[in-house]
């Protein structure tokens, strides 16, 4: 079969690949004709795309994996509310719609699983962490948090890596519904750490004086979760 090299294009022969500007369906600037590159290379080639992006160890994905410990947990937005308790000078509760009307936004941030996928450029709609910080009136010991989910589920993180402007309460993303197995109806969202991080079906923050380790923390994960670190395990 005769292949003609497109304008501005080279053919190298010793791989079958065209090298230059023809590159509506190329990989890194290598558009490859003859099927000839490995998956491996494929790979390669989308994480150079996003450069230090990616944090070591990781693999990209498209979909989102469901990873969860026990039963999925149903709750209608309806009935969900989100408490805020212990080091605070006053606690709080909303429902969906109070919670909301503290300002609804939209961020764009990557996700890193401790499983070692990661899914990138996603935009997460909700509430942001600093504008619930600005309703809470925090004792001058807290210096931690632990949140607890709806099903059970804990895990704690310091202060700063909770009010940080990334974070967010997300109830949507890409602009559809965060689904059941995913966290529905709030999950927040920590861009900065592994996933298990970013808590499903969120129902308390609790304000601590002191870091104590949730569900995965006691089960052997670290305590902070740096994915740029692999601080995978404690």
């Amino acid at each position: 079969m005769r292949v003609q090299s497109p304008k501005g294009a080279k053919i190298d022969p010793s791989n079958n690949l065209v090298i230059g500007p023809a590159a509506d369906y190329r990989e890194g600037g290598y558009l490859d004709l003859f099927g000839t590159k490995s998956r491996a290379e494929r790979r390669a080639a989308q994480l150079a795309a996003y450069g230090d992006r990616v944090p070591p160890g990781q693999h990209l994905v498209d979909n989102w994996p469901v990873l969860t410990y026990g039963p999925t947990p149903d709750i209608p937005i309806s009935a969900w509310q989100l408490s805020v308790q212990g080091l605070v000078e006053e606690e709080l509760t909303f429902d969906a719609e109070q919670f909301k009307s503290l300002g609804y936004e939209t961020f764009h941030a990557d996700f890193h699983c401790v499983t070692r996928f990661s899914m990138m450029d996603n935009d997460w709609s909700g509430v942001p962490v600093k504008r619930l910080m600005e309703r809470v009136n925090l004792l001058p010991e807290a210096s931690a948090i632990m949140l607890h989910c709806y099903g059970g589920y804990t895990t704690n993180l310091l202060l700063e890596d909770f009010d940080r402007p990334e974070n967010i309460f997300a109830f949507e993303r890409n602009g559809e519904p965060i689904d059941r197995d995913h966290g529905a109806p709030v999950r927040l969202i920590v861009p900065h750490l592994y996933a298990w991080k970013s808590a499903k079906w969120l129902a308390a923050i609790e304000f601590i004086a002191a870091d104590r380790p949730g569900f995965w923390e006691l089960n052997g994960y670290h305590m902070r979760g740096d994915p740029f670190a692999e601080e995978r395990f404690g």
